[in-house]
């Protein structure tokens, strides 16, 4: 069975809060990509839309959206996820986990992309 960290970020409040889901609940989350959108049900926040950000494995390897499938790859990196040059110009091979939730993430990051209307 699954199981998911989600670090649950909102841009508006720049607040974030870590929500653990296991289960029947974190089986929805399977196959999906970093950039979906979501509904808030699968967390327990009815009416909201969330949009997966990013993650890392079971090992702290982060995932990375230009990598496809579920993989854990090294990929020559001259910056972006998983990679801060030191330098200009500087390159390094990283280990990559690719942009497929599997049963091998361990924390999943998203952010509040809707929030249900209020009534007035």
């Amino acid at each position: 069975m699954p199981k998911f960290k989600i670090v649950l970020s909102d841009p508006e409040t720049g607040r974030s809060q870590k929500v653990e889901v296991e289960g029947v609940k974190a089986t929805p989350l399977l196959g999906r990509r970093i950039g979906e959108v979501v509904d808030g049900v699968i967390i327990g926040l009815p009416g909201h839309k969330l949009q997966i950000t990013g993650g890392s494995d079971k090992d702290g390897f982060p995932m990375r959206p230009d990598v496809h499938g579920g993989v854990k790859m090294k990929a020559l990196l001259a910056g972006g996820t998983g990679f801060e040059p030191k330098g200009e110009g500087r390159r390094e091979r990283k280990t990559l986990r690719g942009n497929v939730i599997t049963e091998d993430i361990v924390q999943i990051n998203m952010k509040v992309v809707e929030k249900p209307k209020r009534k007035r």
